[in-house]
């Protein structure tokens, strides 16, 4: 009864697992399609806030699982609702919503002091709520408000407005949840700023109209930069009639060129395309970054970083033919993340307009980017998710047999990272032996599995430590060595089997091209390991399992012999012995009975055949 506990146990922890990441993954696809309409809406509606803001607003409710919010515009004294949403909204709480003065000193002034977004537990416990300030305890017991979320609307560092989303009992919103709102508010963001260039201007039509079809290719090819990036470019040039424009990336101190449009072949050279560009502090763009703006430059030949002789690049530009260039950053969360550049022949400044262009198709730029990510991450998800769960399945189909989830283990660890190479061994107490290997000659295979010696290197794989070796061929130990040479392997990734502080085994995941894995890959193959380390822990609850009921089937058998055949120990004897070798797993076996002299005993006939051809003689027997 115990046992088929245990099992029902574990079958029904598997199940629940299979569920949560099935629920995971509807919510992943559920922001994702949020994401998509909104973008369809603001598409859809150039220039009509009013929906964008109705749409942004009640799918960020429904998202979060909140009862009522509110859309704020900022006019730089107070505040305008622009959308409100919850049946719970009397009139009273509506007419405290329309227009409202936030208080510089309370919580929601980090807003205004540039907190990009705000997290309030429990509104009934902050200074306004306590101290009775009226309208502020009015509306909160009206409404019955408790945790609350306020996410800025920024541009440029400029408060726009304020999406609120409140919700009835004391109950903080996820990471994942604050992730989502904040990209509606930069969705908001952006339509409000399309609207604001339609309304300055008729002649703005034409740059609206550029503005709507990459929002059409973001929408079209939703995590696809590349066409994205192709087609801002394209307008940007022409509007801003450039001569040449490039949008770079910035990351880790350096530039990368990610597009280009009227780069004739000579100058491409410049700008290498797949090449890091670090950043002169004593550059145009070092400027740029410092102030987080944009940087004109009316004719280079006059900037000090020509002048000095401080800056390649400008010199190389200017003996090239540009003189008239333009700056603008591409930002997200107050910091630079790249940059369009365009570039004149001719002194000739950009206008405030098409400046003002620039900086939508930047802003445009930096959502279409935080979309890709944000998809990007989701289909990783999901496919990590969907890998997950399909070893679940095959440790839930084979329970007991480990070979299929260790070959289902190590396929989607090498799918999802990008690792050509692998094995899942198990620990013996003294050596790694590979229980499956993939990607390598029969002789590296036959060398892993028949068991490798730990270096000293690999140490941290008994304190559940991961090693990670970005080449192999810097390893003096001779495994190592054999599996770069002869397996053609350079990065490796040693991930521990680890459980109650006992190493299980590891698995080993590596590419034939020297290339560290990143933080996330190395987290998705320990989570593969710990899938592993389950599906080990299943089979040994199996196991014993079943040894427990063989070995209580056996013990009644040899009850009921001797009960059917009282005073005759021959059939007892022989069915002992034979319970005895098949239980212990051994291929030969006698039992003996001491009479004070000798031993007599009862041979399995195997044992007596082997006996007889190792020429000994037979044992006195005892029947």
């Amino acid at each position: 009864m115990a046992a088929r506990k245990k099992a029902s146990f574990i079958k029904e922890r598997s199940s629940a697992e299979l569920h949560r990441i099935a629920a995971e993954r509807d919510e992943a696809l559920a922001r994702e399609r949020a994401l998509t309409e909104v973008l369809h809406v603001i598409n859809s509606s150039p220039g009509d806030l009013a929906l964008v803001f109705d749409g942004l607003l009640d799918r960020a409710l429904r998202l979060c699982r909140a009862p009522f919010g509110v859309l704020f515009r900022y006019d730089g004294t107070a505040m305008h609702s622009a959308a409100m949403r919850g049946d719970i909204l009397d009139e009273a709480a509506t007419e405290w919503f329309r227009v409202w003065v936030p208080e510089p000193d309370s919580a929601v002034g980090r807003i205004l002091k540039g907190a990009p977004f705000l997290h309030i537990e429990d509104v009934r416990d902050t200074e306004a709520y306590r101290s009775g300030m009226p309208s502020r305890v009015k509306m909160i017991d009206a409404t019955g408000a408790r945790t609350a979320m306020w996410v800025a609307l920024r541009h440029e560092d400029r408060l726009l407005g304020v999406i609120v989303i409140y919700r009835q009992e004391v109950r903080p919103f996820a990471d994942a949840e604050i992730a989502l709102v904040r990209s509606f508010a930069d969705q908001a963001v952006i339509a409000m700023e399309n609207a604001r260039l339609l309304t300055e201007t008729r002649e703005g039509l034409e740059a609206q109209q550029a503005t709507t079809e990459v929002l059409q290719v973001i929408n079209s090819s939703p995590g696809d930069l590349a066409p994205v990036f192709a087609a801002m470019l394209e307008k940007a040039v022409r509007l801003c009639e450039a001569d040449t424009g490039h949008l770079f990336r910035f990351e880790n101190g350096a530039f990368f060129r990610l597009a280009s449009r009227g780069v004739a072949e000579d100058f491409d050279g410049l700008f290498p395309r797949d090449s890091p560009v670090p950043l002169n502090p004593n550059s145009i763009p070092a400027r740029m970054i410092a102030t987080r703006s944009v940087v004109h430059v009316r004719d280079q030949r006059e900037d000090e970083s020509y002048r000095l002789r401080l800056d390649r690049d400008v010199i190389a530009a200017v003996e090239a033919g540009i003189l008239t260039v333009l700056f603008v950053p591409l930002i997200k969360e107050g910091e630079v993340v790249g940059h369009f550049t365009m570039h004149r022949m001719e002194v000739k400044p950009f206008s405030e307009k098409q400046i003002a262009l620039l900086q939508n198709f930047a802003a445009q730029a930096v959502i279409a980017m935080e979309n890709a990510r944000l998809i990007t991450e989701t289909r990783e998800a999901l496919e990590q998710q969907t890998a997950t769960s399909e070893i679940l399945q095959v440790i839930n189909a084979s329970p007991g047999d480990l070979m299929p989830v260790f070959e289902t283990i190590l396929d989607k660890a090498h799918a999802l990272c990008g690792a050509e190479r692998g094995t899942l061994f198990l620990y013996d107490g003294e050596k790694m032996k590979a229980a499956v290997a993939h990607g390598y000659p029969a002789d590296v295979v036959e060398h892993l599995r028949a068991g490798i010696d730990l270096a000293p290197h690999h140490a941290p794989l008994f304190a559940g430590n991961h090693v990670h070796i970005a080449d192999l061929r810097q390893d003096g130990n001779a495994t190592g060595r054999l599996v770069s040479e002869r397996g053609g392997v350079r990065t490796n990734l040693l991930v521990p089997l680890f459980r109650n502080g006992a190493l299980l085994g590891m698995v080993s995941c590596n590419r034939t091209v020297m290339r560290p894995f990143s933080d996330k890959e190395i987290a998705l193959i320990e989570n593969f390991a710990q899938q592993a380390v389950i599906a080990i822990e299943h089979a040994r609850l199996i196991t014993e399992t079943q040894d427990a009921l063989n070995q209580q089937t056996a013990t009644a058998e040899v009850l009921q012999v001797i009960n059917a055949n009282p005073g005759d120990l021959q059939p007892v004897f022989d069915v002992i012995l034979e319970k005895a070798m098949a239980l212990c797993d051994v291929a030969y076996g006698d039992l003996e009975l001491y009479d004070g002299e000798t031993f007599r005993g009862r041979c399995d006939p195997r044992t007596d055949r082997c006996l007889r051809r190792a020429g000994a003689a037979r044992l006195p027997s005892w029947r």
